[in-house]
């Protein structure tokens, strides 16, 4: 007989967030990766993106990438596992080499990492000759060892205002590069990467949402094409989105994300009603709570850098820490 209620449980915190019997499902599951965190001294680090089983039911810490990469460096544990994409283990690894760094699949990877590669930065530099280049989080080590500093979506803004320049070059993602050209005088020279989630929505889908629910807000992420942002209530990072759910609190919002966030989101704001135009991000739903448990008991799916990269990468990376939001 499938239990009621899981009071007493591993997973009595998602009671009210997932069904009971998907609970008990899960229980199993989670006291026992619970026990392998204890004998491996490790930490699972989640992004905002993953599902409500990991996020709120075996997640240690919970961030957006600049969020993941700060805590990254400040953790005492052994092992990391990341839950996130390959390029989110490969900056844990960059920002605190000593770590143990596990990704639960070796499949999660990133189509906008994917979109630019270290010789690409090399012609840029021979084009736009003493440009700085500035490098948005989601690329790959290689790619961050050839750029002069690095950026989130929550940063990018203060980080290229930081270098003093009158132009940078802002790659890979150029509508995340679209936007911070709005919000700042300085030149942005943009590559043509994009978010293969974010740039799936449009413009017209949201004036449905309006037409259809007055009243509604709309928060959507950088990533997204213009004339999704002109559409917004608010442009903002992950964390810079649940940071405005938590002062503004409407009645109801559309979080123009990949669809997992708000499914998190909506459990900490039962008094706002969550819309969701549900574009999911392939990559990141390879990472699930079974493959968490098999990366722990197994230690397997090491995420290792060249030591040489690892050390360029790295300064791109610890100037991002530096910079104040």
């Amino acid at each position: 007989m499938v239990p009621t209620s899981t009071q007493a449980g591993p997973a009595a915190h998602l009671e009210g967030i997932l069904p009971d019997v998907e609970i008990a499902i899960l229980e199993p599951l989670i006291e026992e990766i619970e026990e392998l965190k204890q004998e491996r001294n490790a930490v699972i680090l989640a992004h905002n993106y993953m599902t409500p089983d990991i996020y709120h039911g075996v997640a240690d810490i919970t961030g957006d990438s600049l969020a993941l990469a700060r805590l990254a460096a400040e953790t005492a544990a052994d092992v990391i596992v990341m839950a996130g994409v390959h390029f989110m283990a490969e900056t844990a690894k960059i920002v605190n080499e000593q770590m143990t760094v596990l990704i639960p699949d070796l499949g999660a990877g990133c189509s906008l990492a994917e979109s630019i590669t270290p010789r690409d930065i090399r012609l840029l530099r021979e084009r736009y000759p003493g440009v700085p280049v500035v490098t948005y989080v989601n690329t790959s080590a290689e790619v961050k060892a050839e750029s002069d500093i690095c950026c989130t979506s929550g940063n990018a803004v203060q980080v290229v205002e930081s270098l003093g320049v009158d132009r940078v070059i802002f790659l890979p993602d150029q509508y995340l590069g679209r936007w911070v050209a709005t919000q700042t005088s300085v030149e942005i020279i943009l590559w043509e990467g994009s978010c293969m989630v974010h740039e799936r929505f449009t413009a017209d889908e949201l004036r449905v949402y309006r037409g259809t629910h007055p009243g509604i807000q709309i928060i959507a992420h950088p990533e997204c094409p213009p004339d999704v942002l002109e559409e917004a209530d608010f442009v903002g990072s992950t964390a810079g989105m649940i940071n405005w759910l938590k002062a503004e609190r409407p009645r109801a919002v559309v979080m123009v994300t990949e669809c997992s966030m708000s499914d998190n989101v909506a459990a900490g704001s039962p008094e706002t009603e969550f819309m969701r135009p549900c574009n999911l991000c392939p990559h990141m739903k390879l990472i699930t709570v079974t493959g968490i448990r098999d990366a722990l008991r197994n230690m397997q799916y090491e995420v290792l850098v060249d030591p040489e990269v690892a050390a360029r990468a790295r300064v791109g990376v610890q100037r991002m820490l530096e910079v104040k939001i």
